[in-house]
């Protein structure tokens, strides 16, 4: 099992195929897995490599607080491992949060960028979730914010159950302060004003029903050149929900079959 480890905090990580490096970077309240999709896709061209952020899968999970850009020299750190220097990173959520600041604090690595979500700062919402993440029942809250991150039909249909399931049966293996603490260091970092440094090409999906879209339209006009697409019929983790449309956008911006 590959690790990396940086001041003192271990990172999980998986990477297969050979080709161009692609870098993946969940959202909350997920893992790496959240992208098997394209990974199965991608790993037959690219070298593609998926972190699970900390605080998730088998990566540490610090109860000290952090900021986004110890979340992000997490990522930089797998690369360094990997021996990547130039990648397109791809994040969903707060992973797109990470992959942006990456993009504005170290722009040589990154040569294309694909942000689902897109918000380039975190959302008041935020702290009913730091709550939910600190209550008493941490299962039940993260199965109910898995289920958040899809529509309801979705999170009722054999598919999303079993797809939601992988990642709330590890429920258990979760620390409920780490994630909050995950939330308060995107809630500390905006990235608004500095969205125009931004060079590499970029792309910001949303789901048809993903509650961030106006905050990834803004990103997407705020980053020259951006495009803009929306994944017709899915919510916020629309990798997941709706795939095969998901992957043909991808496959249009970054190439690929």
């Amino acid at each position: 099992m590959p690790y990396c480890k940086r001041n003192g905090i271990k990172i999980y990580y998986e990477a297969y195929g050979i080709g161009p490096p692609m870098v993946f970077v969940h959202a909350n309240p997920f893992d790496h897995r959240l992208w098997l999709y394209q990974l199965a896709k991608y790993s037959t061209t690219n070298r593609v490599v998926a972190v699970d952020l900390r605080g998730y899968g088998r990566s540490d999970k610090p109860t000290e607080a952090f900021t986004l850009w110890d979340m992000a020299q997490d990522v930089l750190s797998v690369c360094a491992e990997e021996s990547i220097t130039e990648a397109a990173f791809l994040g969903v959520s707060v992973g797109s949060g990470i992959a942006m600041l990456i993009a504005t604090e170290n722009p040589q690595i990154v040569s294309k960028l694909v942000l689902v979500g897109g918000a380039s700062r975190g959302a008041t919402s935020m702290q009913a979730r730091i709550e939910g993440f600190l209550s008493t029942d941490l299962p039940s809250y993260h199965l109910q914010h898995l289920s958040d991150c899809v529509t309801p039909e979705f999170a009722n249909s054999p598919t999303g159950k079993w797809l939601l399931g992988i990642f709330s049966k590890d429920s258990q293996h979760l620390s409920g302060v780490c994630i909050a603490n995950i939330f308060r260091a995107r809630l500390a970092c905006d990235l608004t004003e500095k969205l125009f440094q931004i060079r590499a090409p970029t792309l910001v999906i949303n789901g048809e029903y993903d509650a961030s879209m106006p905050a990834g339209l803004l990103t997407a006009e705020k980053i020259t050149g951006a495009l803009h697409q929306i994944i017709p019929g899915a919510g916020h983790a629309c990798n997941i929900e709706r795939p095969e449309i998901f992957d043909a956008v991808m496959v249009d911006f970054l190439g690929g079959r």
